[in-house]
């Protein structure tokens, strides 16, 4: 190979043209590193590699190359361990939300166990009287309705009968929530005429069924008038 070609060899890499100047260097008993200072300099550089035979030229470049893919695959090694540490992190929060997601609706869940216990246990210990007035009747009806659903089902027996557990409207329909005929209430007890309890149980669980909750029951009575 001539001086030329091994000149044209060493200017088309830029790779190769470092690590030659650190060759050069060496075969000439000066520094390793290349002096940059000027284009003479390096020109001279490159014409001392047409001194070093073929083979060791080869291996030079080799050598420079085996370099830059150690140095991309660090890189690469480098960011793919940050991708996975933030992938990780990522996965470690999203991991603490759905706990705390679950934990939180266990607490909600053993909340609405207990009030439901609660009020079923006032529902079983309610003591029949010979009487009841309007507030005592309201008060009953309050441990047995759910909270959210009361209202609406206030709103359905003041419209039929105005919170009279006795009302009779002369066709069959009969108690708060004017069961038709008013023996159906015997399902929830046989003081169905006597007790508001056994009213409220009734027309609760009759709501619940037909119209999904005293809510769906109101919002069919106001377009309708009864339910």
């Amino acid at each position: 190979m001539s001086r030329r070609s091994v000149r044209g060899v060493a200017v088309a890499s830029a790779t190769a043209v470092t690590a030659v100047g650190a060759v050069v260097g060496i075969a000439g008993g000066g520094p390793a590193a290349a002096s940059n200072d000027n284009v003479e300099a390096t020109a001279a550089d490159l014409t001392l590699l047409a001194d070093i035979p073929v083979g060791q030229q080869a291996q030079v470049q080799t050598a420079s190359l085996a370099q830059q893919a150690d140095a991309q695959f660090a890189q690469a090694s480098a960011s793919a361990k940050k991708s996975a540490e933030e992938a990780a992190r990522r996965q470690a929060a999203q991991d603490a939300k759905s706990k705390k997601h679950a934990a939180d609706k266990a607490a909600k869940d053993r909340d609405l166990e207990t009030q439901a216990a609660s009020r079923s246990t006032s529902r079983d210990t309610l003591q029949t009287q010979s009487s009841y007035s309007l507030a005592e009747v309201k008060a009953i009806a309050r441990q047995i309705v759910p909270a959210g659903q009361f209202q609406c089902f206030s709103n359905i027996v003041d419209n039929e009968s105005s919170w009279n557990y006795r009302a009779d409207n002369g066709s069959g329909a009969y108690g708060l929530v004017q069961a038709m005929p008013g023996s159906k209430m015997s399902s929830a007890g046989a003081d169905w005429q006597t007790n508001p309890a056994t009213q409220v149980k009734w027309g609760l669980n009759y709501m619940n069924q037909r119209y999904g909750s005293p809510c769906g029951a109101w919002s069919f009575w106001q377009s309708h008038h009864s339910y």
